[in-house]
């Protein structure tokens, strides 16, 4: 069966929502295997063993989150020359920018020969406070939506074999 990977990590709820809404699309739009693991969880088997990804990360700093970092850190080499041309796509949690978050794991993608099928949205919670940032996040409907499209196009292009 095809095998569709979301790994993704979430410390303020964000992330997981938009994670949460992508599978849940995902999974009326296609019949695959979806597989969600927390980034800290993920292995380079877990990556070998699907034929798509969905990386979903919040913004930390300008960057993409520690865990998603130690997580790229950890399979990147390994799968190195292993799974060019495979599907991609990307969501990103962010308080204010997600900018350079979007940059870095396209960047880190692109060095794996994956094939981004669209362009990745950045959610902005506008959490610029402390208490703001840290607080527990509720990512509105319009923003699910595109995550939920995300998921969607993903599942069903593996489906049909078109990515």
């Amino acid at each position: 069966m095809t095998r569709l990977l979301i790994a993704y990590h979430s410390t303020t709820g964000g992330t997981r929502q938009m994670v949460e809404a992508a599978v849940a699309a995902g999974r009326e739009a296609a019949d695959i295997e979806i597989v969600v693991r927390q980034a800290a969880e993920a292995s380079p088997d877990d990556l070998l063993s699907a034929d798509g990804y969905l990386f979903a990360t919040p913004e930390n700093l300008a960057a993409i989150a520690g865990v998603m970092k130690a997580f790229f850190d950890a399979t990147y080499y390994p799968l190195l020359g292993k799974i060019e041309g495979r599907p991609y796509a990307a969501l990103i949690c962010a308080g204010s920018d997600g900018t350079n978050a979007r940059v870095q794991l396209e960047r880190i993608c692109t060095g794996w020969r994956l094939k981004r099928i669209a362009d990745t949205p950045i959610v902005c919670t506008h959490a610029q406070t402390k208490e703001e940032i840290l607080a527990d996040k509720t990512i509105p409907e319009e923003d699910l939506d595109r995550c939920r499209e995300i998921g969607a196009t993903l599942a069903a292009g593996l489906e049909m074999g078109i990515f």
